[in-house]
């Protein structure tokens, strides 16, 4: 059997462990019924089926976004420090499997999640949106004249816009993977990750308050990607780019991982 195919059958172990549990169903479910109550309820209470779609399925993208970073959080909390608590961790490790293995299968099968719950989220709130006002492929103003996809088909700007989203997504997730495999405290990696994901915004708020320049080097000042989207900088005041708020979402991502990896190849789980 190919290394690949050993890797793909961790994967798929990994897989049944999240969609086997109730609770990630009932999450799946969550994503579902959010868009359809909040079009619906919005309808009836303002009593005007004439809004623009995409202007509420954006809006409606940002809410359930939080959720399925909440949820993919959870799973990926409790991915490694589950393990652990739970003493699973010494039967997969007795297995002909390297620690590095066990430990990216758990990383992939978090992502595959966390696009899984993306596609809900899209096909969901593409559906009632259209169903309710009525399908169309005029942006309305949706996309700002100052935004880089000013001109470009709304399709492509919801997609580059899912896209942003995913990708902070990812970076909290994976700050929650790794206290998951520091800490072994699933706790600690839930209560952190939601603080990050919270309270960034805030942070990044207070950080335009001051024209110092380390501050544009800090993960919360780099993880709205959106607002490039709209022709913005995360801080204003701040010599910022995408290109830039990439690399430095690609430095603290592989910090992340490399501590991830780091700390659980070494560990002992003799006790």
């Amino acid at each position: 059997m190919s290394p690949l195919t050993n890797f793909w059958n961790l994967v798929q172990n990994e897989n049944m462990k999240i969609y086997l549990r109730l609770r990630t169903w009932i999450m799946l479910g969550i994503i579902v019924l959010i868009p359809i109550l909040l079009t619906v309820g919005l309808t009836l209470v303002t009593d005007d089926s004439d809004g623009n779609m995409w202007e509420l399925m954006g809006t409606e993208t940002i809410i359930v976004f939080s959720l399925i970073t909440i949820f993919t959080v959870v799973i990926s909390a409790e991915s490694v420090a589950g393990e652990f608590s739970a003493g699973t961790i010494k039967l997969l490790l007795i297995r002909p499997w390297s620690r590095s293995s066990i430990l990216a299968s758990k990383y992939v099968a978090l992502l595959l999640f966390s696009i899984l719950q993306s596609i809900v989220c899209f096909a969901v709130t593409w559906a009632i949106n259209a169903l309710v006002l009525g399908y169309t492929s005029d942006p309305g103003g949706i996309i700002p004249e100052s935004s880089p996809m000013e001109g470009h088909s709304i399709w492509a700007y919801m997609g580059v816009h899912y896209l942003y989203e995913w990708l902070q997504l990812v970076m909290v997730v994976s700050f929650a993977f790794m206290l998951s495999s520091a800490f072994r405290s699933s706790g600690l990696a839930i209560g952190l990750s939601i603080f990050l994901l919270f309270a960034g915004g805030t942070i990044t708020g207070l950080l335009t308050l001051t024209d110092k320049a380390w501050v544009k080097y800090i993960l919360f000042a780099n993880l709205d990607l959106t607002s490039y989207l709209d022709g913005r900088s995360p801080l204003p005041n701040m010599d910022m780019t995408l290109g830039f708020s990439l690399i430095m979402l690609a430095v603290y991502f592989i910090i992340f991982n490399a501590v991830s990896w780091t700390v659980f190849r070494k560990r002992d789980v003799a006790a």
